[in-house]
């Protein structure tokens, strides 16, 4: 019901994007008309199950969504566990790390020298952008992580103050749970996430390079400062440019600049060069 509902109302308020269902609750990125969009929040409000709900606002280009995709899940974040996140309906996630605003990160930091930022994304995204010093797990997908974080190499990471992030602070609130019950003591998560950081802060805090966003648009840059610190994967020059790997099964994205992509050979992400 929830889903046909959903699918309805964005048809009815010409709304593109993309919306995920499942027991831990909804997330989902739209775009369209601003007036179309409020109405999608009165409507979530008034239905009650989804009031309340924060909602980030952003402008971006008419055609960053081409389409309108709702789907139900069996999570909100693939990481392959859903019978271990547990959710409160009034409260949320039980038992995620505790949340830090922009503001509230800076004074934590001076008071905690030893404290580390560890990306709650995948690779592909962090290419691009990522907190200083940020610990950056090898992962390709989110089902990956909890194997990622059981390996010896964290072991000296689970006393450390540990600040999680990702994009919107969805992955995160799940995340700062499943490493908790892995044996991290101290793990707290940016409330907003990256881009409500980038709002605040800008390029003139501890974010660095560009935000990888799921639209039309690819990255975004938080200012006219913002650094480029990613680099092609074949000839190493410094690059932004994102394209895919030329194994159709796989199709990952990686940073390839355009001089290489522009050659006649096969371009292959890591996973498939091995």
């Amino acid at each position: 019901m929830t889903v046909r509902w959903q699918k309805e109302l964005c048809e009815r308020l010409e709304i593109k994007g993309r919306i995920i269902i499942s027991p831990h609750g909804i997330n989902g990125t739209l775009g369209g008309d601003i007036e179309n969009l409020r109405a999608y929040k009165r409507a979530m409000n008034v239905s009650g199950i989804f009031r309340g709900i924060f909602y980030k606002w952003s402008d971006i280009p008419d055609d960053a969504y081409p389409k309108l995709s709702v789907r139900a899940r069996p999570e909100l974040v693939s990481f392959g566990v859903p019978d271990e996140v547990k959710v409160d309906d009034e409260f949320g996630i039980i038992g995620g790390g505790e949340r830090l605003r922009p503001r509230e990160l800076h004074d934590f930091l001076r008071k905690n020298e030893d404290a580390v930022f560890f990306d709650g994304r995948n690779l592909y995204e962090s290419s691009v952008g990522k907190f200083k010093d940020a610990v950056i797990p090898q992962v390709n997908t989110s089902k990956e992580f909890l194997e990622e974080i059981e390996k010896p190499e964290y072991e000296h990471l689970k006393d450390k103050p540990i600040i999680t992030y990702c994009t919107g602070g969805i992955r995160c609130e799940i995340l700062t749970g499943l490493m908790k019950n892995r044996g991290y003591n101290n793990v707290y998560q940016l409330d907003g996430g990256i881009v409500t950081y980038g709002k605040e802060y800008g390029d003139k805090g501890f974010w660095e390079g560009k935000c990888y966003v799921f639209d039309g648009r690819i990255q975004e840059a938080f200012s006219d400062n913002a650094k480029t610190i990613s680099h092609c994967r074949e000839c190493g020059a410094v690059s932004d440019n994102f394209s895919h790997c030329s194994n159709e099964p796989c199709g990952a994205q990686m940073i390839i600049c355009e001089e290489c992509e522009a050659k006649e050979q096969p371009h292959l992400c890591i996973a498939c060069a091995s």
